[in-house]
Parts: C-alpha cells; structure tokens; sequence
C-alpha cells in the first residue's frame, strides 16, 4: 500500500504549449506497472482550457467545481458542470476548460500504452 499526504506533491503551471491562459495543475497518481492510467486534479481560470488534442486510449474527466466547457472536432460546444462525468474516445480531438466568466476544476485520468 501507498499513501500521498494531501500537499506532499508539488503543483505546477500548465505549459504554455498545452494550454491558453493560467491552468494548474495538481498530480493525483502516476502510472505504476502494470496500471495504465495516471491522474490529476486540473484548475483552468476564467477562459482558459487547452489546445486541441488527443490521448491514444482515451481520457476520462470528472468535474469537480465551476462551469466549463467542452468539444470534440466537428461537434458543438458543450456546458459541463460539477459531477459530469465526460469521456473521450481513443484518438478523438477535442479541447476542455473553464468557461468565459467561472473557474472550472476536474479530476483527469489518462491510460497510457
């Protein structure tokens, strides 16, 4: 068994070449063979998200706090709020972040080859 104290790993800045504008991010668990996945808690200011992109195999979302947004390549812009849950597929371009006015948090999970 592992426990990570709450506040015994480091946040950092969101890369500028991931995201527009000031983003957070918190780690919550890397992966450790045999797992696959690796997860964190991500903070996205007013208006900030992130570049369009993709996950080989997929990536789940949990929001946690504020209003975001959401959109996957050639779909409509969508609303996310606490407790949505959003999954995106293998490969499928999208972006994510906090909407015009409000902050947004989630919790991530990326699986890994």
């Amino acid at each position: 068994m592992e426990i990570k104290r709450n506040g015994s790993q480091r946040s950092a800045k969101g890369p500028a070449d991931w995201f527009t504008g000031t983003v957070r991010i918190d780690p919550l668990f890397s992966v450790t063979d045999p797992a696959r996945a690796a997860g964190a808690s991500v903070t996205f200011e007013p208006g900030a998200r992130t570049a369009w992109h993709t996950h080989p195999l997929g990536q789940t979302l949990i929001v946690t706090s504020g209003c975001g947004r959401v959109q996957r390549d050639g779909g409509p812009i969508e609303e996310i709020r606490p407790g949505d849950v959003i999954w995106f597929p293998p490969g499928e371009r999208h972006w994510h972040g906090a909407a015009p006015t409000t902050a947004m948090s989630f919790c991530g999970c990326i699986f890994t080859t």
